[in-house]
């Protein structure tokens, strides 16, 4: 009996995967730590129409049960469960096999993961999996990164099983082993964003217009059927629309606790930004923002210290129609800023490691199955196809106009935000970065000034080549060699 495929660690996600698999005719072998998970799975391939899958008891009966070459899919917590996982199923692995690792894993742990295993001559990719437990029964988005002849091993399993869109599957070769896995973390440091911003246009909508759960969940779901549609703004108005089982006539999403928790993709995005040198303001105002929702406590005692703006419609008018115009806008525009930041860590990463992703092809990964899955996504496959070396995607000519029509509207809201106390930290970064990057000159200049003055930093000038020191008062001494005060600069 020779399965096509195994996928070991069956958790929901892993049993939705090898259920997805198998539903696609492929014959898929299952094993777990837990035998009781493997029974589990195996009943439900039965349940839902007698499915070829093989449950396993044990490490060793797992891969005999594979067709060589093994390809092995492993679906585990990350960190230190996927290296016992590795070096349990490499003991009865041969040269040749491969085995995929399909969780949220740190990129450099599977670089280091990928150079243990050539030892052995066995493949190693990481491959981003994106789409939840629903997507992973129904079709994920799927970002492999590793060697080729491994991708290729494994690619009528994975371009069958993905979501399919307009231009096929939700997958592709990603680039080198570590690629799939950082397009993946990207990709959730844009969700940390996407989410952050939905969560400050509720916020406005609900304490600067005073709109009700049930209007809010029908403009939302107005606004899914526009450039705006997409599967957040889609669950978003489902989540706002949803009763409550314990209350009598409330909601649930006023029952749920403020503090957001997170699983660490979106810290290592911005920890990764910082590396890179590229600005990601939105990103990491999103961050921010979870860790203040989790001091709660501090919150309520802050509350009562700590005062807002006391504002009437009088002093700051608000009007209704224009408001909710203004929010959609400002909404559209500061998505494309979150995703020109995370492309730019991409494009930024691939540069210095040599990756050669397609941004381009991210984009259209990314347009079913996952989270961030959204019709805006066209547009901007369509731009970094356009230009290859598009420095950034708001300088495409189709994306600028879009912003440059919709940033009164983005003033607006912000202005709102602030004069009634609305903290709005991913708007107004998304605002700040768009306005950075489109002046031709910043206070940058004062900001180098004051490095020379206190230490000797030096500066480039306007009117002319070279690298001057000046000895702004009469304590300053010379430097010595001008050029080497830029060494250590990053």
């Amino acid at each position: 009996m020779s399965c096509d495929i195994g996928l070991y660690g069956l958790a929901v996600m892993g049993q939705n995967f090898a259920l997805n698999m198998a539903s696609h005719g492929f014959k898929v072998c299952v094993g777990n730590r837990s035998p009781a998970k493997v029974d589990l799975t195996v009943q439900r391939a039965k349940d839902e129409g007698d499915l070829p899958i093989v449950g396993t008891k044990s490490p060793e009966e797992f891969v005999k049960q594979l067709s060589k070459p093994r390809k092995i899919i492993i679906l585990v917590m990350a960190g230190k469960p996927v290296d016992q996982t590795i070096a349990t199923l490499s003991e009865y692995l041969e040269e040749g096999d491969v085995i995929i690792d399909g969780g949220n894993e740190w990129y450099q742990n599977t670089l280091r993961r990928s150079k243990e295993l050539e030892a052995k001559k066995i493949h190693f990719v990481g491959m981003g999996i994106s789409g939840g437990e629903e997507g992973a029964r129904n079709g994920p988005s799927l970002m492999p990164g590793g060697p080729k002849e491994a991708y290729d091993m494994i690619e009528p399993i994975i371009t069958k099983c993905a979501a399919q869109v307009n231009d096929g599957a939700c997958t592709g070769y990603v680039g080198p082993v570590g690629a799939g896995n950082y397009v993946k973390m990207v990709h959730n440091g844009i969700e940390y964003g996407d989410m952050q911003l939905i969560g400050e246009v509720y916020d406005i909508m609900k304490h600067v217009l005073k709109l009700s759960n049930e209007e809010m969940a029908n403009i939302f779901s107005e606004w899914n059927s526009t450039e705006l549609q997409s599967y957040l703004i889609e669950i978003t108005s489902t989540i706002l629309g949803k009763k409550d089982e314990f209350v009598d006539g409330g909601y649930v999403v006023d029952y749920v606790l403020d503090k957001t928790g997170m699983k660490g993709t979106g810290r290592w995005t911005i920890q990764e930004a910082a590396e890179r040198s590229v600005a990601a303001p939105l990103m990491a105002a999103s961050l921010d923002a979870r860790y203040i929702s989790a001091r709660k406590d501090e919150r309520i005692k802050a509350s009562e210290i700590l005062k807002g703006p006391e504002v009437t419609s009088a002093e700051i008018p608000v009007h209704k129609m224009q408001m909710l115009d203004d929010l959609k806008a400002a909404l559209y525009a500061a998505k494309v800023c979150s995703y020109a930041q995370g492309l730019g860590i991409i494009k930024s990463c691939s540069e210095d490691m040599d990756w050669n992703i397609n941004l381009s092809d991210c984009a259209r990964m990314w347009k079913g199955g996952c989270i961030i899955r959204a019709a805006l996504l066209q547009k901007i496959q369509d731009a970094l196809a356009r230009d290859k070396n598009l420095p950034n995607l708001i300088l495409d000519p189709v994306v600028a106009g879009e912003l440059n029509d919709r940033t009164a509207a983005w003033r607006r809201v912000v202005a709102v935000a602030v004069g009634y106390g609305i903290s709005t930290p991913a708007l107004c970064g998304a605002l700040n970065y768009f306005d950075s990057y489109r002046r031709k000159s910043l206070p940058a200049n004062l900001t180098q000034a004051q490095r020379d003055f206190f230490g000797g930093h030096t500066y480039e000038r306007t009117d002319r080549e070279g690298v001057f020191h000046t000895a702004w008062t009469d304590a300053h001494k010379s430097i010595g060699d001008i050029n080497e005060r830029k060494a250590g600069e990053v």
